[in-house]
């Protein structure tokens, strides 16, 4: 199994290696378009802005890669968000994998932006993807958020219902941080290398 993990920046490259690892699949970490075509699975992790992560996509030549992929790609946290059209963060537009346009959380009396820590993942449909995670609980880090649409297979709630893990044919993103969500990161990061979201 070849999983090439995308080096987009961020800080959390490391911990989703480390995740990875945990399970016996050791990744490589890659800006080569030509390893990111080979692989069997592709993660797009991002620790930043949507912008900062789309610009250093542009610079290494990848987003018409990750665009044409037809084999399983998982975005992670921004990488997740970056699947869909547009970003209010700072303007962006993204891959345009997902329809769908990524908006900021709106702060109101006892919900603070950013939503930091730990939240309760609810089942939208079912997936092999998903499968034992709902009702488990997820480390989300994030000011901006996918909304709950036809793709959402998980939302979660800070102030408003948001997708906190979305599908779309070999297409597939988790807001939360797998890598620091336990037993439940590591299920999801398992049922995507084992299923190949089929």
């Amino acid at each position: 199994m070849r999983v090439a993990l995308v080096d987009a920046g961020g800080a959390n490259i490391g911990s989703v290696r480390y995740a990875l690892e945990r399970l016996g699949v050791d990744a490589t970490l890659t800006a080569d378009a030509a390893v990111i075509r080979a692989a069997d699975r592709v993660i797009l992790p991002g620790v930043s802005t949507a912008a900062t992560v789309m610009g250093r996509l542009r610079e290494q030549g990848l987003v018409e890669v990750l665009r044409q992929l037809e084999q399983p790609l998982l975005g992670v946290c921004v990488g997740m968000q970056l699947l869909f059209e547009h970003s209010e963060e700072d303007d962006t537009p993204c891959l345009g994998l997902l329809p769908g346009r990524v908006a900021r959380l709106t702060p109101a009396p006892g919900i603070r932006v950013p939503h930091m820590g730990w939240n309760t993942l609810g089942a939208q449909r079912d997936s092999r993807l998903t499968a034992g995670l709902d009702g488990g609980h997820a480390y989300f880090v994030h000011s901006y958020a996918a909304p709950v649409g036809a793709d959402c297979l998980m939302s979660s709630e800070h102030g408003r219902s948001f997708a906190a893990v979305v599908q779309r044919g070999r297409v597939a993103g988790a807001q939360f941080h797998p890598e620091r969500s336990g037993d439940i990161g590591a299920r999801l990061i398992r049922n995507f290398i084992e299923t190949g979201l089929q």
